[in-house]
């Protein structure tokens, strides 16, 4: 499985240092912290391919943290975690980008495959973005020549 980076956003402490260390023992490269303020914070300063964020936590909730995580980070997947069940959480969250949405306690081989098909997606849109790129370039000529001279400045 390639190597992705995961950002844990959970209030409960105990629970996520617990599931860090699981992650980090199937060799994950993967960061906790307690908020959606710190995890914001986090994103301005490192990048993440999928994020693992609780629904229900006090001050920034997870649909609002979702909301920013997006904006920041358009192409990070995020699977919305939660001990509440809520039909309208999962939804709004949905509507908003979530990958996906699981119920705690969550099964980590479960959890696992989820995190590799949203690395996988998150792979594949920044591949097709890349080929556009590509594209775009190469139907202007010009334009790379031109780029190329300013890099040279």
């Amino acid at each position: 499985m390639q190597k992705f980076r995961v950002l844990v956003v959970d209030d409960e402490v105990d629970f996520l240092e617990t599931f860090v260390d699981r992650l980090k023992m199937r060799n994950l490269d993967v960061i906790g912290v307690e908020s959606g303020e710190k995890a914001l914070e986090l994103l301005d300063k490192q990048n993440f391919d999928v994020a693992i964020l609780d629904v229900k936590m006090p001050g920034m909730d997870g649909i609002e943290t979702l909301r920013e995580m997006k904006r920041k980070m358009p192409l990070m997947e995020v699977i919305m975690l939660t001990g509440h069940a809520s039909v309208e959480s999962g939804i709004e969250g949905m509507k908003l980008g979530a990958y996906d949405y699981i119920m705690k306690p969550a099964d980590i081989d479960e959890l696992m495959e989820k995190m590799r098909q949203a690395h996988e997606k998150k792979s594949i849109h920044e591949e097709k973005i890349h080929h556009a790129r590509i594209k775009e370039l190469t139907a202007h000529p010009r334009r790379v020549l031109d780029m190329m001279k300013e890099d040279e400045k």
